[in-house]
């Protein structure tokens, strides 16, 4: 038997749990940093592991240099939406959570069930996702700052500070702006990507950036409902007997996307055609305010999805061809 490692990431450390080629469990804890990837890859190669497959969860930045690290080194790499995990735990009826109990069901996972192998981004998209990622980082320091000048009452010299600081990012989330707006033109794939996403009403500049980054080429899903569970909007059900309760989202996949989606679901509730008379009748049919935008939001995604894997821009008669169900 391959051997297998299941990999738990976290913001400062990863836990380790590998299955050797006689299925016995050996688990470690590393720092999540460079000396800490080169540590696993030497505790693995004095396990004869050198070769083994590793899986891990669709994390986002904590991840990347784990996942990329570990393929450059050869191993095979497999990353996987962590709704995928949690099914599999509740599959096995496991209630127990800390990091150790996660990476040993995420080995058994990669054992039991032989997720695909990763690819890494190219290179553009991996520059695309830095910007957009480091844009969002401006604005919360531009927005903590704000904060800050608010709250003070007391010290001008301090209220100054705080101004010219804002001023500063100010300037630099522009300068970052223009930065993915020239990046994106130099490459005329994510530039035909975004023309396509940008036909979809509701849809602006920077959700369809972040839309880009985050989840890559959308035709590398093989359909809509891995795009919807990887971004965490897929409708979370509880099952006793006969009985099914749908309990919201699963909430499993980027939260960034989902708070990033928000606003343009607002807004294509109102202009966009073939989603306005659609949340009407998810109003007159009950749902709440919140679930007609979710609602919305996941649609966002099957209009995306769908405008990239045909090629072709936006149509006003996308419901003629594609029904949407609640």
């Amino acid at each position: 038997m391959e051997h297998i490692v299941g990999i738990d990431i976290a913001k400062e450390k990863f836990d380790v749990c590998l299955l050797d080629d006689r299925g016995e469990g050996h688990q470690e804890s590393f720092v999540n940093s460079k000396s800490g990837i080169n540590k696993l890859h030497n505790w693995l190669k004095k396990r004869g592991a050198k070769t083994a497959q590793v899986c891990l969860e669709a994390t986002g930045v904590y991840g990347d240099l784990v996942a990329e690290t570990l393929h450059q080194r050869g191993y095979t790499v497999s990353v996987v939406n962590p709704a995928r995990i949690k099914a599999y735990a509740d599959s096995r009826l496991q209630r127990n959570k800390t990091d150790a109990l996660d990476a040993a069901l995420i080995a058994q996972f990669c054992r039991t069930q032989v997720p695909p192998a990763w690819t890494p981004p190219p290179p553009e998209l991996k520059e695309l996702r830095a910007l957009v990622r480091h844009l969002d980082d401006l604005k919360q320091e531009r927005q903590r700052a704000k904060n800050r000048r608010e709250a003070q009452t007391t010290s001008r010299a301090v209220v100054q500070q705080l101004q010219a600081q804002i001023a500063l990012l100010d300037q630099q989330i522009q300068q970052t702006q223009q930065l993915i707006h020239d990046h994106i033109n130099r490459h005329p794939d994510l530039k035909q990507q975004q023309d396509l996403l940008k036909s979809i009403p509701g849809l602006g500049d920077l959700t369809v950036c972040r839309l880009l980054a985050e989840l890559g080429d959308l035709r590398r899903f093989d359909d809509v409902r891995q795009v919807v569970a990887f971004v965490g909007l897929n409708p979370r059900q509880h099952q006793s007997g006969r009985k099914r309760v749908t309990q919201g989202i699963s909430r499993t996949g980027r939260a960034s996307l989902r708070a990033a989606l928000y606003m343009p679901a607002v807004v294509a509730r109102s202009c966009n055609p073939a989603l306005r008379d659609w949340a009407q009748q998810l109003q007159q049919r009950g749902l709440t305010g919140k679930q007609i935008i979710v609602a919305v939001m996941r649609k966002l995604l099957h209009l995306a999805y769908g405008v990239l894997k045909s090629r072709q821009v936006f149509r006003t008669d996308y419901l003629s061809t594609h029904p949407l169900a609640a």
